[in-house]
């Protein structure tokens, strides 16, 4: 137990206030009492505990039976010591305190040991006074001393015993929770479904399935609305609300390790491809999956976005290249080798009609066209395994890394001829080119990453990253990490969207950014501190070490003649057969987002997005003594609006820009766009880009952009190398907005149609009960004239 951190700074803000025993196997559920007074905690050896957090002289632990399966949860009722205990075998036991929390007493501390000379006149006192009161005086201004009162210790009854249904799999229950203030149970099972009880009556409110898999996880919210499922074995996390009976929230992830990844073109989506060989497209804006296919059979080793952002296209073992549409979600081209083939990289040219594999076994490039889906040419040459591919992003020009040490320029143009053959060091393991098409960055089995020309096939630099690297020791490895990290290199590359850096990744848990020119590192990211992973540490915890080396290398008595089953060399996911395995932390997959603001990549540990958040860094551009906050606001009192914008870009303020912005009135931000000086346009559309993203001045924003890219449209034009990122994140957000506006226009347009049509019901149906009227009154006219002749005659004929 432990003392938590609170809201001050301290030096030791975690500290341990007690250790308890009395479970003999491990601890599997804890709970705590309302006033925190005392806490229950259920293990695999079939006991409960109940424990006091503080000195209780009637409570100071009390363990609790009754069951034959381990412990999946323990609850404390609300403002109560009563407790109810689930086991794995689908036992409910309750179990009733005879003491409030009211009743629990304080141990009162032990008085020290009196020395004998003050106990001697304290009983000759005593005694003094005893002689007295047997004389008759009246003693004053000592009372007798109470008597303490026994404290009764605390006891526990069983109350009842409740048994979930044992038809079918219901007797293997896995996880539960309660809900205090509503009294409900949620109990989940290994065949997916769950039940709801209201305690202590154990009346069943309703019981559902979700799934076909082991419920891992229960949890209910606040207000007890709410339940949270989590499935650990299809990575899925479900959100139900029991009274309407209906799904909040369904998320499924990948079950397996992720693969590979791709960012959209306009950086909205991002594509993975997992082992499991599922493809899945998340959105960057809420980090939620919207779209799975299934169609792959196998592990996924590679995807990609073609340059129109609505065709997604995957390579997997199962020997098929697929191609998927994000309109209609629909698979609609399958590409296959005339022999069967383990496609391991992949790639889609600019225009989206060329998609070329690489194999692994066959050593081979294959060429598909993605129009007819036919395969358009087979190329051959290399004498190792294609380990990755890549297109210019301005010319038809493959690049092509194998094992056989060579880097490969395929003229797509040219019959599909070698155009360049590019000599390397060691085996190549990836290859990028830079968002221009200008240089080539090649990263090789002995952790370089050399920089090529293209147009010369001349080596520019290289980086030697293998001391960046920093790879971990692994538990069964029988040298040191830095012994084993000779043998490390990068395996996936991806230049930045300015082209100036480089990200670099591989069999480590650190992600490298180098500066391409002075080809030097810039920043290391560590992705994960996860110690269940293996190769997290550079040196063995001494408590597994022993005088014959690591424990993990001792044999267990197996008997089988080998001492420790060591895994393969080449071996990343741990051997699933043994009891207890770890996954090594490594880095699959990067992709740099194409508006410049954010990297991804997949890992061990899942699917990591990284931004840039300049928003507290103090980033001055051309700073002088005249550029302060109050000239920038007596420029704004004066209407001078271009040089307080100038200004404001000046300090480079976040808020300062987004103030002398929104203060421009509307008519005139095209003659402020106009006077703007060049080297501030494109700083301005950048920002202009960041404000429309978030900003509810949807059409002010939107007036910027468009009189920035009319007035400044052909000096932007000459620069759309160094600008794409700005104009691709302004794409990101227009089309963000455009989506939103679209679907409420959409829904407002049928509302309105829906209104009008009522209205013309309405009054339809008022004009037919006005013509109804008027022929009433009519009828009741002549009814009445009729009656005064017809009474003007009786009277005549009378007289």
């Amino acid at each position: 137990m432990y003392h938590a951190p609170g809201k001050q700074r301290e030096f030791n803000a975690f500290v341990l206030d007690k250790s308890y025993y009395g479970p003999y196997d491990e601890t599997t559920c804890i709970d705590w009492t309302d006033d925190s007074k005392c806490f229950a905690v259920g293990s695999k050896d079939m006991s409960t505990w109940v424990f006091g957090a503080e000195r209780w002289a009637n409570l100071i632990y009390y363990s609790l039976g009754g069951h034959k399966d381990l412990i999946v949860g323990c609850f404390f009722e609300k403002d109560s010591l009563d407790l109810y205990t689930v086991s794995q075998d689908g036992t409910l036991c309750v179990w009733e305190s005879d003491t409030e929390p009211e009743g629990l007493v304080l141990k009162k501390s032990s008085d020290k040991p009196k020395p004998q000379r003050q106990r001697e006149e304290e009983e000759d006192d005593e005694e003094e006074e005893r002689i007295e009161g047997q004389e008759g005086e009246v003693i004053r201004g000592k009372a007798e001393a109470p008597k303490e009162k026994e404290v009764k210790n605390v006891r526990y009854k069983q109350r009842s015993k409740h048994f979930f249904n044992k038809e079918g799999d219901f007797n293997n229950l896995t996880a539960a929770a309660y809900h205090k203030p509503t009294h409900i149970l949620v109990t989940g099972f290994a065949s997916g479904i769950f039940h709801l009880h209201e305690l202590p009556e154990f009346n069943l409110i309703h019981s559902l399935s979700i799934s076909d898999q082991r419920i891992a996880s229960v949890s209910i919210n606040c207000s007890g609305d709410w339940i949270g499922f989590g499935c650990s074995g299809m990575g899925q996390l479900l959100v139900w609300e029991w009274q309407s009976e209906s799904y909040v929230f369904k998320q499924q992830g990948h079950f397996n390790n992720m693969a590979s990844l791709a960012y959209s073109p306009d950086g909205q989506y991002i594509v993975t491809g997992g082992d499991d060989g599922k493809v899945k497209v998340w959105n960057t804006n809420s980090g939620l999956c919207f779209v799975t296919f299934t169609e792959h059979t196998s592990s996924i080793t590679n995807v990609t976005f073609t340059s129109s952002g609505f065709v997604i296209v995957s390579a997997s073992l199962d020997g098929t290249v697929r191609a998927f549409d994000l309109h209609r979600y629909r698979n609609f081209r399958t590409f296959t080798s005339p022999r069967p083939a383990q496609f391991s990289s992949l790639a889609v040219d600019v225009s989206g009609e060329l998609v070329s594999a690489g194999a692994q076994d066959s050593f081979e490039v294959f060429l598909w066209s993605m129009q007819t889906g036919r395969l358009l040419e087979i190329l051959g040459g290399h004498e190792g395994p294609v380990s990755c591919l890549c297109f210019s992003p301005v010319q038809s020009i493959l690049a092509s890394a194998s094992w056989d040490r060579t880097v490969r320029l395929w003229d797509m143009l040219d019959s599909w001829q070698v155009k360049e053959t590019l000599p390397l060091t060691s085996d190549g393991l990836s290859v990028t080119y830079r968002p221009d098409g200008q240089e080539l960055a090649v990263a090789t089995l002995n952790g370089e990453i050399s920089f090529w020309d293209p147009h010369t096939a001349t080596q520019t630099g290289s980086v030697a990253g293998r001391h960046d690297l920093q790879m971990g020791r692994k538990e069964t490895d029988k040298v040191t990490a830095k012994q084993s990290a000779k043998g490390k290199s990068f395996t996936s590359l991806c230049y930045s969207a300015d082209g100036e850096s480089i990200l670099a990744g591989g069999q480590s848990k650190f992600v490298c950014i180098y500066n391409v020119k002075e080809q030097m590192l810039m920043k290391k990211f560590e992705i994960s501190c996860n110690l269940s992973f293996d190769a997290m540490e550079e040196f063995l915890d001494r408590r597994k070490m022993t005088e014959f080396g690591s424990l993990a290398l001792v044999d267990d008595g197996a008997g089988d003649g080998d001492s420790v089953n060591i895994s393969l060399p080449g071996v990343r996911k741990g051997d699933m057969s043994s009891r207890h395995f770890k996954p090594e932390i490594r880095v699959s997959s990067l992709r740099f987002s194409p508006t410049g603001r954010s990297w991804s990549a997949t890992t061990t540990e899942g699917l990591l997005v990284y931004s840039l958040d300049g928003s507290l860094v103090f980033d001055p551009y051309d700073l002088d003594m005249d550029v302060t906050p109050a000239s920038i606001h007596k420029q704004l009192r004066l209407q001078e609006w271009t040089s307080a914008i100038v200004l404001a870009f000046r300090l480079n303020e976040k808020a300062f820009k987004q103030e002398v912005l929104e203060t421009v009135p509307h008519d005139q931000i095209r003659v402020v766009c106009g006077s703007l000086p060049d080297i501030y346009v494109e700083k301005l559309l950048g920002f202009v880009a960041a404000c429309l993203e978030k900003s509810g001045h949807l059409q002010f924003y939107m007036t910027w952009a468009q009189s920035l890219l009319m007035l400044h449209g052909q000096k932007l034009k000459n620069r759309s190398g160094a600008i794409l990122p700005t104009l691709q994140a302004l794409q990101k957000s227009i089309q963000r907005h455009f989506d939103n506006m679209s679907k409420l226009c959409d829904f407002n347009m049928y509302n309105i149609r829906y209104a009008v049509a009522l209205s013309k019901q309405r009054g339809m149906k008022r004009a037919a009960e006005d013509d109804v009227k008027e022929e009433e009154e009519e009828d009741e006219e002549e009814l009445s004239e009729e009656m005064s002749e017809a009474s003007v005659e009786d009277a005549e004929m009378i007289l």
